[in-house]
């Protein structure tokens, strides 16, 4: 009985984490995504408070 669930998690493990990674791979080079991940990559050098000098 343990073999066959572990056989039966593996393989399909392995189909859910190859489809989750497809669906990441599509949504990070999705065309209309792409302003998105720019803002967010420029975000940490944008200074937002007034300085003191």
């Amino acid at each position: 009985m343990y073999e066959t669930l572990s056989s039966f998690a593996q393989t399909w493990g392995l189909g859910l984490f190859v489809l989750m990674f497809l669906v990441a791979l599509i949504y990070a080079l999705w065309p209309g995504n792409s302003d998105t991940f720019r803002n967010a990559a420029h975000q940490p050098l944008v200074d937002k408070e007034p300085s003191d000098d």
